[in-house]
């Protein structure tokens, strides 16, 4: 992106804030704290208002990251209480990217957010 205006539109219409919530990549072996902290950089260089990491302590690397990087950001434990704080703080036209490894099943997240029913790996 080139252009702040084009960092905040869509294929909807422009939004007011980016929010990522990421999860643990799991089996990244040896390199996995610096790989969660890069990718927490890279969403803050992105502009990624938000940044909630979701998971133990690779999860801390990714929020160190985006914080470093002039990201705002919240550490939780949890798909459930991810979804709880997402459902305190999203307004109107703001945007949400949730992204982790399938084991995280973070769509469950997604899936709370939009009323669906939730589901796990064998569902």
């Amino acid at each position: 992106m080139t252009d702040e205006s084009d960092a905040r539109t869509t294929e909807n219409g422009p939004c007011t804030r980016r929010i990522a919530v990421l999860g643990e990549m799991y089996e990244l072996g040896d390199e996995a704290a610096q790989a969660h902290w890069t990718i927490g950089q890279e969403a803050g260089r992105l502009g990624i208002d938000i940044v909630i990491a979701v998971g133990g302590a690779m999860a801390k690397q990714l929020a160190l990251g985006a914080a470093q990087a002039g990201a705002d950001t919240a550490i939780v434990s949890d798909n459930e209480t991810a979804t709880a704080l997402l459902e305190k703080i999203v307004q109107p036209d703001d945007v949400v990217l949730i992204k982790g490894s399938r084991g995280g099943m973070r769509w469950q997240i997604a899936q709370a957010l939009t009323g669906q029913k939730i589901t796990g790996l064998l569902s």
